[in-house]
């Protein structure tokens, strides 16, 4: 049985800075993250964010 193998492979680099689609993924992720732990130590102490910061 053959395989299917490519004949051009893509140039990965990715842009070093601005506006641009790896920036903006990662970003994303990296907010999901936080907004779940900001949930989760919700969860465990009773208390939101400002008041274990003092702020409320």
């Amino acid at each position: 049985m053959a395989s299917i193998q490519p004949t051009h492979i893509p140039n990965l680099e990715r842009p070093k800075k601005g506006f641009n689609q790896h920036a903006e993924r990662l970003n994303g992720r990296l907010a999901m993250v936080g907004f779940a732990a900001l949930i989760v130590i919700e969860l465990l102490t009773g208390k939101g964010l400002l008041s274990l910061l003092g702020w409320a």
